[in-house]
C-alpha cells in the first residue's frame, strides 16, 4: 500500500505490481518483497533493539515478522503491508506516539519495565533503522530522530550540518541534545517518500555510477549529490552509503522531488579520534572525488568556493570546544587537494 492505494499484491510469496510510479522503488525493480521487508527493519545487533522486542513481547523476532508487526510502516514513507482480510486504513497504522522512545535509546530499566507495562505496540522504533541506539521523539507535533552521541560526535555532525548551511547546501535539520544528536524528519511526516539509494544502486556506492543512474532517472539531483559526496570529502566521512542517501518523492504521483537532504555524518571529522594525517596525503576520499571530477569536469561548477573564514565563522557558532586550528588545517587540507579548485 501507499497510503490507501493499493500498489501490488504479495500472495503466497508472489509478487504482482499493480502501480509502478507510486511503488516503493526497491519492489517496483526488483520484486523482492522479503529483502525489501528485511530492510525495513531495526538493526538487531543493538542492544536496545533485543529490549524492545522483549518488552512488546514479540514471539517471532526475525526481521521480516518484527516489521510486519507494524504492518511494515515506518515514520520517513507511505507505505505498509495491509492483510487481505482487514479493514485498516492507512490512519490506523500511522505512527501517532512516542511511547517507547526512551527504551530504544537509552535502554535503562526503568524505561524497559515501563515498556513492558505498556499495553501500547505500535511504536516506529521497530523499523527504525541502523546500527547506532536512537529513537523517535514527538517533539511540538513533529518527528525527531534522536541519536546517542558523545562530545565529539556531536560536534561533528553539528558542525557539518553548520558547514553546509554556511555554504548554501541541502542539509537536512540537525541540533545538540543531552547526550545526543536530533534530526528533524526531513519527509515532513510522510510529505514525501523517501526512497534510499539503495532501492536503484544496491550496495553500489561507487561515485561515477551513481552519477550515471542520476543521469537516467533524476539529473535534477546531480548537484546535491556533488555536494554531498564534497562535503563527505572535506570532513572526511567515510561512511556514505546507500542508506544514508537517496530521493525524496510525491507519494501522489511518484515524481522524483529531489535528494534527500544531508544527514548521517556521525562518522565523520572528529566523530571517533583526531586525525593523523592532517596534510591528507593518499586519501582516499580525495582520490574518489576527483576520480569523479576527471569522469565529468561539468561537475566542478558545483564545487564551492571554501576558505578558512567559513570554516572559522562555522566554529565560532556552534560554539563547542574542540582542536580548533587541527579541523581547519584538516579541512583546508582537503579541499586544496581537490583538482581544479583555487
Amino acid at each position: 500500500m501507499s497510503d490507501n492505494k493499493v500498489v501490488a499484491i504479495w500472495e503466497n510469496n508472489v509478487f504482482t505490481l499493480i502501480d509502478k510510479a507510486l511503488a516503493p522503488m526497491y519492489l517496483a525493480l526488483t520484486g523482492n518483497v522479503n529483502h525489501w521487508l528485511e530492510t525495513r527493519a531495526i538493526d538487531y545487533h543493538r542492544a536496545n533493539s533485543r529490549l524492545l522486542k522483549k518488552a512488546l513481547r514479540l514471539v517471532e523476532k526475525d526481521d521480516v515478522s518484527t516489521v510486519i508487526s507494524v504492518n511494515a510502516a515506518t515514520i520517513t514513507d507511505n507505505y505498509w503491508i495491509k492483510p487481505f482480510d482487514s479493514t485498516l486504513e492507512y490512519q490506523d497504522v500511522r505512527f501517532d506516539n512516542d511511547y517507547f522512545a526512551g527504551l530504544a535509546l537509552r535502554g535503562n530499566y526503568d524505561s524497559f519495565n515501563k515498556a513492558t507495562n505498556s499495553k501500547k505496540t505500535k511504536t516506529p522504533e521497530l523499523t527504525n533503522t541502523g546500527s547506532f541506539e536512537k529513537c523517535w521523539k514527538l517533539i511540538n507535533g513533529e518527528w525527531w530522530m534522536v541519536k546517542t552521541a558523545n562530545h565529539n560526535q556531536q560536534f561533528s555532525e553539528i558542525f557539518i550540518y553548520e558547514l553546509g548551511i554556511h555554504l548554501g547546501f541541502n542539509m537536512a535539520e540537525y541540533a545538540r541534545g543531552i547526550k545526543s544528536v536530533m534530526t528533524r524528519d526531513f519527509t515532513g511526516n510522510g510529505k514525501y517518500n523517501f526512497e534510499p539509494a539503495y532501492s536503484f544502486m544496491g550496495e553500489n556506492e561507487d561515485y561515477i555510477t551513481v552519477v550515471k543512474k542520476l543521469q537516467d532517472i533524476a539529473p535534477h539531483t546531480i548537484s546535491d549529490y556533488v555536494r554531498m559526496i564534497f562535503m563527505d570529502t572535506i570532513v572526511a566521512n567515510p561512511d556514505r552509503h546507500t542508506f544514508n542517501f537517496g530521493l525524496l518523492r510525491n507519494p501522489v504521483n511518484g515524481t522524483i522531488i529531489s535528494l534527500t537532504p544531508n544527514f548521517d555524518n556521525n562518522m565523520a571529522l572528529i566523530s571517533r579520534a583526531y586525525p593523523i594525517n592532517i596534510e591528507r596525503t593518499k586519501d582516499v576520499l580525495v582520490r574518489c572525488f576527483n576520480d569523479l571530477m576527471l569522469f565529468d569536469p561539468s561537475l566542478k561548477q558545483y564545487v564551492p568556493l571554501l576558505c578558512e573564514y567559513d570554516i572559522k565563522s562555522t566554529l565560532e557558532k556552534v560554539n563547542m570546544k574542540v582542536r580548533t586550528e587541527t579541523i581547519i588545517r584538516f579541512i583546508m587540507n582537503g579541499y586544496k587537494r581537490i583538482d581544479g579548485v583555487k
